[in-house]
């Protein structure tokens, strides 16, 4: 058996940290919908620091739906681990762990003394119930959890919990960043710093006096009033108007909403990776060879910066620059942006005037304008390019009969990076057919590797990517948490918590 010590670990986690490529802090920007001459003026401080609920839907982390209340989840729910910018994991109700010589069964300890909000103690029965209702058919994290086998907790230790998996996993504790909850109510009682009050019609979160971390971590508000909406449109017009303080948006999602008023943002990074994808099986894109060249095309930078307007990090790799498994040598070693090598390879391999179909969602105008920008430097070197921009539907469907040459897709990647579903032989978004000897083994055996090993396997992997180029990554988009002009500072938040380390913020 190998066993971790949580306390341990944290030195070796914050030294590999400051070795990580890329910032992991989050970005800051302003914005205003107004007259740009106007002086941003600050919220008065009379006005509370307000969050917005949909008091109709769920506030179940594993079951809600609705992204204002799952906005809320951290500061009512805690995880066994959070996820940080550095796509490292980092021990929150987890003290400390073992895993079997195969990789196959992790036991995890819980930290002592820890209540839920209604006095029920935490236990690895209360842990495995959780979880055992977020990976079941209407939990949300059913794909994520899909290579769990059983969820179990021991009745001779009553503060452990075992998860036993189908394959290996050296990076489990990143998919763990899901909020404990008690039960399957609406409502369910957490152990975060805050509890949901209602008093008549009114809902606030207020701060938890027994909570377990209130002796290291002071909160910078004690009570959080919730301001009601019932559909998009409200909650606009509430954070416009001032009586919603902060709000967590996708700025470049398909039919985002247009926020207006003096506001700052927060970029924070996130696994979702925008990439060019090849047919491998059929056309122009079969050999390995045309597939680098036309790799030439794409300016990752222009489309991060411009047409996503800098909420996206530029990557030649299909890992997040912030993450340990990124490497700046196989980086470099990808095909990068180059419009006059283009051309003058297409030449030599005789493909000038050849005709492709290149696809991409219409639904989503900021992929509509990547796709274009890629059509346009393919033409310009002498490809004749046929712009398929299709609903949804009518874009996957197209995808499902293989019916394209390139496509722009986008997924959303867990935090340890598998790619076994996007370029496995038989993975559900390998669109384009991509299969290479070796190409499963070296999947399976960066997922399975231990934190040591994987560098190693990484690098065994990107080597193949950079000879194969089975899909050109461009950009991995950022979250954008925005807030009233002035009244927050020392965010930095994370995937899947925007008020992570809330303790450093100041609101005012």
């Amino acid at each position: 058996m190998k066993r971790y010590h949580i306390a341990a670990l944290l030195l070796a986690l914050s030294l590999s940290l400051t070795a990580c490529a890329g910032g992991t802090g989050p970005a800051q920007s302003a914005a205003s919908s107004g007259d740009p001459g106007l002086e941003e003026v600050p919220l008065s401080a009379a006005v509370p620091f307000t969050l917005a609920v949909y008091p109709e839907f769920s506030l179940h982390p594993a079951l809600a739906a609705n992204r204002a209340n799952l906005t809320l989840s951290p500061l009512l729910y805690e995880p066994l681990f959070s996820v940080d910018s550095g796509f490292q994991a980092q021990p929150v109700l987890c003290r400390s762990y073992t895993v079997s010589e195969d990789g196959l069964v992790w036991t995890f300890t819980l930290q002592p003394g820890i209540t839920f909000s209604d006095g029920t103690p935490l236990t690895g029965q209360t842990v495995a119930d959780a979880l055992d209702l977020a990976r079941s058919p209407q939990g949300r994290f059913r794909a994520r959890l899909a290579d769990v086998t059983s969820v179990t907790a021991s009745p001779e230790a009553p503060d452990q919990i075992a998860i036993a998996l189908r394959r290996p996993n050296g990076s489990l504790p990143l998919l763990l960043d899901i909020p404990i909850a008690l039960g399957d109510g609406l409502r369910p009682p957490g152990t975060g710093p805050y509890t949901l009050w209602s008093e008549g019609e009114e809902l606030s979160l207020t701060a938890r006096s027994g909570w377990w971390q209130s002796g290291e971590k002071t909160l910078p508000v004690r009570s959080i009033p919730l301001h009601k909406v019932s559909k998009s449109d409200e909650l606009i017009y509430a954070f416009d108007a001032g009586e919603v303080s902060l709000v967590d948006v996708d700025l470049m999602a398909t039919n985002a909403m247009g926020y207006g008023g003096n506001y700052q943002t927060w970029d924070y990074p996130t696994s979702g990776l925008l990439y060019l994808g090849f047919n491998t099986q059929e056309g122009i894109c079969r050999t390995s060879q045309v597939r680098r060249t036309l790799a030439l095309a794409v300016d990752r930078d222009a489309i991060a910066s411009g047409i996503y307007a800098g909420h996206a990090v530029p990557s030649p790799l299909p890992v997040h620059p912030n993450s340990p498994l990124y490497s700046q040598s196989a980086a470099q070693s990808a095909p990068a942006y180059a419009p006059e090598a283009l051309a003058v390879q297409l030449e030599e391999q005789r493909l000038q005037g050849r005709e492709l179909v290149l696809l991409v969602n219409s639904e989503n105008a900021s992929k509509a304008a990547a796709a274009q920008q890629i059509a346009y430097q393919l033409e310009a070197a002498g490809l004749t390019v046929e712009l398929r921009q299709l609903p949804f539907e009518d874009y996957a469907a197209a995808l499902a009969r293989r019916e394209f040459d390139l496509y722009l897709g986008e997924t959303v990647l867990t935090a340890d990076f598998d790619l076994a579903p996007l370029l496995g032989s038989s993975g559900a978004l390998n669109y384009g057919g991509w299969w290479a000897e070796g190409a499963d083994w070296l999947l399976w055996s960066l997922q399975a590797a231990s934190p040591e090993d994987e560098p190693a396997a990484a690098a065994a992997l990107f080597a193949l990517l950079e000879e194969q180029v089975p899909i050109v990554p461009i950009a991995f988009k950022n979250g954008s948490v925005l807030s009233q002009w002035g009244r927050l500072s020392g965010l930095s938040p994370v995937r899947g918590d925007v008020f992570y380390q809330i303790e450093s913020w100041s609101v005012s």
